[in-house]
């Protein structure tokens, strides 16, 4: 599925850029993030894989929000993302994050499946991400 595909579809729809929206959604980013931090440390490797998630979702919805496009569904998040890599303004590292992200929150919160070892990585994949939304937030 393409972006213009999830638009027809309902996936994805047309909105106003703002500003405003974009920070909100970069400063959620940067909550998440933090709050994935904190869970690591405690030894909560569930909620910091949960967090990171989170973390990386908001940030990507800041792009989105640039270029004047809210998701509908969370896949519609990636097929933006995949767009912008086509497109050469994003590295393909982000993309697979971004999925691990995903895979391993679900993984998390639907079958109580984590690890230490996959916390520790998605925090750091999760850091890299929202450092890389911004710039190209910024840039749209």
């Amino acid at each position: 599925m393409d972006v213009e595909s999830c638009l027809l579809e309902g996936f994805l729809q047309r909105i106003k850029v703002e500003r405003d929206l974009i920070e909100k959604e970069l400063k959620e980013a940067k909550y998440d993030f933090e709050k994935a931090k904190h869970a690591i440390e405690e030894g909560d490797f569930k909620w910091s894989i949960v967090k990171s998630y989170y973390s990386m979702f908001h940030a990507a919805r800041a792009v989105l929000f640039s270029l004047g496009l809210k998701e509908r569904r969370h896949f519609a998040i990636r097929v933006v993302l995949e767009d912008l890599n086509m497109k050469g303004k994003l590295e393909s590292k982000f993309i697979s994050d971004f999925s691990a992200a995903l895979g391993a929150r679900e993984d998390a919160d639907y079958r109580y499946t984590y690890s230490q070892e996959t916390a520790a990585y998605l925090l750091r994949a999760a850091g890299d991400f929202l450092a890389r939304m911004k710039r190209l937030a910024k840039k749209s």
